[in-house]
């Protein structure tokens, strides 16, 4: 993969785009001070060389769950038996398949996954549970620890101020 060199500008467009991926790019264009076939272009660039990964809506999830469930988040610490590459892999794959994983994040040290998965209520996690864990003979443990309560939620990477000339 070649290595995308960025400037301020490119920072100042990534900074807006976490905070407010519907801006229009009249919109964008104005709030970074460059004119639209500019930021266009730019934005493109950025998009192209895998700086930006994709659009999404971010949706409330209790404001949600009154209305389509998906009331119960759980983390979940997961160990497998082998942790040979293969093994690894073939957790990681089937976990990403399945809708009501959100997050998957190999980890070490400790368990070798955390997840973050979502479901309607508690026989729905249990269902989650069976498909994901105790089906695979590879799963050695699962420690999965209930949300009560979300302080904070985000996706916003932090960025420096400005970057030098040539910085990838």
């Amino acid at each position: 993969m070649e290595q995308i060199t960025i400037d301020s500008i490119d920072i100042q467009l990534l900074e807006q785009l976490q905070n407010d991926a519907s801006l229009s790019n009249q919109a964008l264009a104005a709030r970074v001070h460059i004119s639209p076939p500019t930021c266009l272009r730019r934005v493109k660039r950025l998009r192209d060389g895998g700086l930006i990964e994709r659009e999404i809506a971010v949706l409330s999830v209790d404001k949600l769950s009154v209305v389509a469930g998906h009331g119960l988040c759980a983390i979940v610490e997961i160990t497998l038996d082998r942790q040979d590459n293969d093994a690894l892999e073939a957790f990681e794959k089937r976990v990403a398949t399945d809708d009501a994983v959100q997050q998957c994040y190999r980890v070490s040290p400790g368990p070798d996954f955390c997840l973050v998965v979502h479901a309607a209520h508690m026989p729905d996690y249990l269902t989650l549970a069976q498909r994901l864990f105790t089906s695979d003979a590879n799963v050695r443990n699962v420690k999965t620890f209930f949300s009560i309560k979300r302080s904070k939620f985000g996706a916003r990477v932090p960025l420096p101020l400005r970057v030098e000339v040539g910085s990838p």
